[in-house]
C-alpha cells in the first residue's frame, strides 16, 4: 500500500523544483508587480494614482518612441527577411555559404553587437560617417535628436534579428509546391502578383509568429540602446527607459504601473493585429 501511494505521487513529486521554481520566479513577481502598481506609496491604499502619476514621468512620449521603434525595426526586418527567405528558396551558387554566413549575426551576444555599432555610429566620426565621406556627403550627429538615436537603434537591432525573421519565412515558403508558382506564371501572373496571391497568403501564420516574437522583442528592447546611447532619457525614452528610471527611485509601485501597463498595451495590439490578420486571410480565401 505504501509503495502504491509512493509511486502515485511520484509524478508529482518530480515536478515540484519546476513548480516552485515557477511560482518563485515568474508568478509571485508578477503577482507582486500587479499589486504594486496599484498600491499608493504614500497612503498605502489600493488606489489609481500611479497610472496617472505616469504623464507626469513623460509616459506619452515612451510610448510614440516606443510604437515608432517597433514598427520601424519590424519594417526594416521583414522586408530584409524576405529577400533573404526568397534566395534562400533559389537554387544558386554558393547557397550553403550564404545559408551559414546570414545567421552567424543572430548567435552575436547583444552587448558585443552593441558596442560594434557604437563605433560604426558614434555622435562625432565613426565608420559610417567616414563611409559617407567617399561620396562627399558630410558627417552625421547620430545623436543629434530621438529621431536620429531610433533609426540608429532600428539598424544595429535589425543586423542582429534579421536572421530569425528569415529563418521564419524561409521555413513557411519552403511549404508551398513549386507546382503553383509555375502554374500562375503561365497563367500570366508576375512576380508582385505571385507574391500578394500565393506566398503572403500561404505564410501568414508564420507572419504572425514572427511579428508576435519580434515584436515583443522589440516593445521591450532596452540593452542594445542603453550600450548605444546610454541612460540619456532626452534622446531615447521607451517604455522600458521610463520603467529603468522609475524604478531607480524610492516609487517602485510607478515602475510596477509602466511595466503593466506596456504588458496590456502589448497584449492587445497582439489579439488586435491577429484578428485584423486573420480577417484579412479568411476573405482571400
Amino acid at each position: 500500500m505504501r509503495f502504491r501511494i509512493k509511486r502515485k505521487y511520484l509524478p508529482v513529486l518530480l515536478i515540484l523544483p519546476l513548480i516552485f521554481y515557477l511560482v518563485g520566479i515568474s508568478f509571485y513577481p508578477a503577482l507582486s508587480g500587479i499589486f504594486q502598481s496599484f498600491h499608493s506609496p504614500s497612503t498605502g491604499k489600493l488606489t489609481l494614482e500611479n497610472f496617472t502619476a505616469l504623464g507626469h514621468y513623460g509616459i506619452i512620449s515612451a510610448i510614440i518612441n516606443t510604437f515608432i521603434l517597433t514598427a520601424g525595426a519590424l519594417a526594416i526586418e521583414f522586408t530584409l527577411g524576405f529577400i533573404i527567405a526568397t534566395l534562400l528558396t533559389k537554387t544558386l551558387r554558393g547557397k550553403a555559404i550564404f545559408s551559414t554566413i546570414y545567421i552567424i549575426p543572430f548567435g552575436i551576444a547583444t552587448v558585443v553587437s552593441a558596442y560594434t555599432f557604437s563605433l560604426i555610429f558614434p555622435a562625432v566620426g565613426g565608420y559610417a560617417n567616414s563611409f559617407l565621406a567617399l561620396f562627399g556627403i558630410h558627417a552625421i550627429n547620430w545623436y543629434a535628436n530621438t529621431y536620429m538615436t531610433l533609426f540608429t537603434t532600428m539598424l544595429a537591432d535589425s543586423w542582429k534579428t534579421v536572421p530569425i525573421i528569415a529563418l521564419i519565412l524561409f521555413a513557411g515558403m519552403s511549404q508551398i509546391p513549386p507546382e503553383i508558382y509555375s502554374a500562375a506564371a503561365v497563367d500570366g501572373a508576375g512576380p508582385i502578383r505571385r507574391f500578394f496571391s500565393i506566398t503572403l497568403p500561404n505564410i501568414a501564420d508564420f507572419v504572425t509568429i514572427a511579428l508576435i516574437v519580434r515584436g515583443i522583442a522589440e516593445f521591450n528592447i532596452f540593452a542594445l540602446p542603453l550600450i548605444l546611447f546610454g541612460y540619456n532619457p532626452p534622446l531615447l525614452t521607451t517604455l522600458t527607459y521610463e520603467f529603468y528610471s522609475t524604478s531607480a527611485t524610492l516609487y517602485y509601485s510607478l515602475s510596477s504601473a509602466t511595466i503593466l501597463f506596456a504588458f496590456v498595451l502589448g497584449f492587445a495590439l497582439i489579439v488586435v493585429f491577429r484578428k485584423k490578420l486573420v480577417g484579412a486571410y479568411e476573405l482571400t480565401d
